[in-house]
């Protein structure tokens, strides 16, 4: 019995030494990851562009309601740059 035991915890600690090995392998997958952010920011953008219309009050002047939005995914896009820069510099790459 102690060595069935033995078998299924050497069988879970391997499984998840492959796991987590695949943890380590961020930097291809950063790189894809921060593309595909980049482009749905853009296609978010682009979609509030078109599909928002009107103007508001704002401290006593009008502005475009979709100038809101782009306002907010701009500074979305800037924090997932600047992220992206810090963990370039953290890793050493340039």
């Amino acid at each position: 019995m102690p060595d069935d035991r033995r078998w299924y915890e050497n069988t879970a600690t391997a499984e998840q030494r492959r796991r987590f090995a695949g943890f380590h392998r961020v930097g291809s997958d950063l790189g894809r990851k921060f593309r595909v952010a980049m482009v749905l920011y853009a296609i978010l953008a682009a979609v509030s562009w078109f599909t928002l219309d009107g103007k508001i009050l704002i401290g006593g002047r009008l502005v475009e309601l979709r100038l809101i939005p782009l306002v907010v995914i701009g500074g979305f896009a800037l924090r997932t740059v600047m992220a992206m820069k810090a963990e370039r510099i953290r890793r050493g790459d340039k």
